[in-house]
């Protein structure tokens, strides 16, 4: 089995990434050090005790993820949870990466593609080939939904593929010919995919008001959840540095319903 370099690791995520591009609600890379060498990683959406646990389980050397530690505004005491979390990876000198908005953003690997092509949106693209984003941090994309004709339609699609129920305000004969997305927590990136004249958005999460700007607007709002829409960047990521590294990555999913 192969073993590289933490160092390495890290700055080939970093520079595939563009980590250092984004001002970010947490630290982007190598939140924990551990090992100095890698030869099994485990990847999963958010670095929880579970998560850990399963790596610690798979004799993993390092945990690869979306949702890292150490956010802006969090009470920085160790302590209940935290403390809990941070003994097991010093304890077993686990390796953790957490790579939020850059793995949002990239182009070919991150949540966005990767969330279009499972559900076979077709997105826009600049005259260089890049997808024409927009909203806050330009995280928000837009595209064509092919084979899909109204707003009950491209509901169901997300139930199939995500295999959950999403959360679909709007009439279900509504027809669709313009859709915007952006994973996770960005139901109010909303008013901007109205903006753009889309006919649907498709995020994770909703809050209160959502409901109402979708009525108000006749813009269909589908909320998949957040870590449904955000289970496939993490793959994809770890499936490219199995390739370029010859390592062991293996996902886990640690199922959540919000």
């Amino acid at each position: 089995m192969n073993e590289i370099r933490t160092q390495d690791i890290t700055a080939w995520l970093d520079h595939l990434l563009k980590a250092a591009q984004f001002k970010d609600y947490c630290p982007n890379g190598l939140q924990v050090e551990g090992k100095t060498h890698i030869a099994r990683i485990v990847t999963g959406v958010t670095a929880s005790e579970a998560l850990l646990r399963a790596a610690i389980e798979h004799q993993a050397d390092g945990v690869l993820v979306h949702h890292g530690w150490f956010w802006r505004g969090e009470d920085p005491r160790v302590r209940g949870p935290r403390r809990t979390r941070l003994q097991l990876a010093l304890a077993h000198d686990l390796n953790i990466w957490g790579y939020h908005l850059p793995l949002d953003a990239h182009p070919e690997l991150g949540n966005n593609a990767m969330l279009a092509a499972k559900l076979g949106l077709v997105p826009d693209r600049r005259a260089d080939g890049t997808p024409a984003t927009f909203g806050q941090d330009n995280l928000v994309w837009s595209g064509t939904a092919p084979g899909i004709a109204t707003l009950g339609e491209l509901a169901s699609r997300v139930a199939t593929v995500l295999d959950r129920a999403p959360l679909c305000v709007g009439d279900p004969q509504a027809p669709i010919t313009r859709v915007a997305w952006c994973t996770g927590g960005a139901q109010g990136m909303l008013a901007d995919a109205v903006d753009a004249g889309v006919n649907a958005y498709i995020t994770g999460e909703a809050s209160e008001q959502t409901t109402h700007l979708a009525r108000e607007t006749g813009v269909g709002f589908i909320g998949a959840g957040h870590h449904a829409t955000e289970r496939y960047g993490v793959q994809a990521l770890g499936e490219a540095l199995s390739r370029q590294f010859g390592i062991d990555v293996r996902f886990v999913d640690i199922d959540n319903p919000v």
